[in-house]
C-alpha cells in the first residue's frame, strides 16, 4: 500500500515551493493558469483545498463510484462548502457555488473526454483559455439562476 502524502509534500508537489513560501501564491497562479489542460487547471488551483478534498470526498467516492462522478460530486461538495461559508457571513442561504461548481466538474469531464488539450500553446493563450472556461461557466450560473434572464 502506498504510504499516505502529507499537506507538506502535496504543496509542495504542485506548486514547487513548499507550504507557506514566499513564492507560493505567485507559483500557483502561475501554474494553474498556465496549465494545458482544464482538469490540470485543477491539479494547481489552490492546493491545500485540493488536498482536503482529494483525501476526504474524492478518494472514498471513487472507492464505490465511476471516476467521472466521484469528480463531479467533489465539485459539488466544495460548491456547497463555499455557499456554506458564504451563507454564514451574509446570515442569508446562498446557493450559487454549488451550481457553479458543478458546472466547472462537468467541464473538467468534458474536457477529458474528449481530450482537450492547448499545452503547445504560449503560457497567455493557455491562460485565457482557463479564464474562459471559468467565466463562461460562472455566465452559465448566472444565466440559469435568472440574475442576467
Amino acid at each position: 500500500m502506498q504510504d499516505k502524502v502529507s499537506l507538506s509534500q502535496y504543496v509542495r508537489k504542485r506548486n514547487g515551493v513548499a507550504l507557506g513560501a514566499n513564492r507560493s501564491m505567485r507559483n500557483m497562479l502561475y501554474r494553474s493558469l498556465g496549465a494545458g489542460s482544464f482538469p490540470v487547471f485543477w491539479h494547481y488551483w489552490n492546493p491545500i483545498w485540493g488536498y482536503y478534498l482529494s483525501r476526504n470526498i474524492m478518494k472514498p467516492l471513487g472507492l464505490f463510484l465511476p471516476n467521472w462522478l466521484a469528480i463531479i460530486f467533489t465539485f459539488l461538495v466544495s460548491g456547497a462548502i463555499h455557499d456554506l461559508a458564504v451563507s454564514l457571513v451574509k446570515w442569508k442561504m446562498i446557493i450559487f457555488f454549488t451550481p457553479w461548481f458543478g458546472l466547472m466538474g462537468i467541464a473538467v469531464i468534458l474536457s477529458k473526454y474528449f481530450s482537450i488539450s492547448y499545452r503547445s500553446y504560449p503560457w497567455l493563450f493557455r491562460a485565457s483559455v482557463n479564464i474562459l472556461f471559468i467565466s463562461s461557466t460562472l455566465l452559465a450560473t448566472y444565466f440559469v439562476e435568472g440574475k442576467y434572464a
